[in-house]
């Protein structure tokens, strides 16, 4: 990914280093949307009918029109350039330096909000550019206490996106997912739960979850970050766009996806699967949701939702 020398985003709060937790619990807390590090389960099944006709309905009542949101990616003027040529460069590499590590996350952040504010434009709506936290070692949030053990996350309360950079070391070393794109993948997807929460289906989400069991929970759970995924997968298809993707860089960010599935990990950290308690999606559905963004670049096609998963 050709990201240096281009603009970074005001928006990040650099916290590492300054023991922004407090002990207490730590993993995945009520609220908090994340990439997933570990065999944590979930699954089941709900009417995608149901979902559908509530989220509707929560959407209108919000003053969001769902048909718009869902209606298209926009037109070109929001990612102007290299029409969708991808350059090849053999110097990709991912950031070494805490310094640069800085750098290139509010680079990748910036590309977001230049993507997004764009595509809501295209929408007659107004983007809301979130913060992005970069934390060591542990972090509080309006969603509660997290540490870099929980993975990056998204906390919908406080409208930032809370990311350990170490754990693009765990992604490269433990995981086998290198490489600068892999890395952008993971700021774009929870970046993507931004544009959900912003849209209304997070917060509708939160609340549903509440009366549900887990196994519904669960799989709505799923929609809801194979959503992102696919969102993510947008955000890349208008940087292809730009002309600042290099080769193998698509094949970097699906291999993240492989890599952070339901059922990967499962295999990786307990040596089997239960199916029925995916809550993120499989290695196929993740990789499948983003490659579908990546290549029409419209929101109506990430509707997961109202398609089988």
């Amino acid at each position: 990914m050709l990201w240096k020398g281009r603009r970074q985003s005001d928006n990040v709060e650099d916290q590492r280093g300054s023991g922004g937790g407090f002990g207490g619990g730590f993993g995945r807390q009520p609220g908090q949307f994340r990439i997933p590090i570990g065999g944590r389960a979930g699954g089941g099944g709900l009417s995608t009918i149901v979902i559908l006709v509530v989220l509707f309905f929560a959407l209108k009542a919000c003053g969001i029109d769902p048909m718009q949101i869902l209606a298209g990616g926009g037109g070109g003027e929001i990612a102007p350039g290299g029409g969708g040529q991808i350059t090849d460069n053999s110097a990709r590499t991912a950031p070494q330096t805490d310094d640069e590590m800085k750098q290139f996350v509010s680079t990748v952040l910036a590309e977001t909000e230049d993507v997004w504010t764009g595509v809501f434009q295209a929408n007659g709506l107004t983007y809301e550019q979130p913060k992005l936290v970069l934390f060591s070692g542990q972090i509080r949030s309006a969603c509660g206490f997290a540490s870099a053990a929980s993975g990056p996350f998204y906390c919908p309360n406080d409208q930032k996106v809370y990311l350990d950079t170490d754990f693009f070391q765990q992604l490269s070393r433990q995981f086998g997912a290198s490489g600068d794109f892999a890395e952008a993948y993971v700021v774009a997807h929870e970046v993507g739960h931004h544009v959900q929460n912003l849209t209304g289906i997070l917060p509708k989400f939160n609340q549903m979850r509440q009366r549900m069991s887990e196994a519904d929970s669960n799989h709505m759970s799923m929609q809801v970050e194979l959503q992102a995924d696919c969102f993510a997968g947008v955000w890349g298809h208008f940087t292809a766009q730009k002309g600042i993707l290099e080769q193998g860089d698509l094949e970097e960010a699906l291999n993240a996806a492989q890599q952070i599935g339901d059922d990967t990990l499962q295999k990786k950290t307990q040596g089997y699967v239960v199916p029925e308690s995916f809550n993120h999606g499989t290695s196929q559905q993740r990789q499948t949701w983003f490659a579908r963004g990546f290549k029409s670049g419209k929101l109506s096609d990430c509707d997961t939702f109202n398609n089988p998963i």
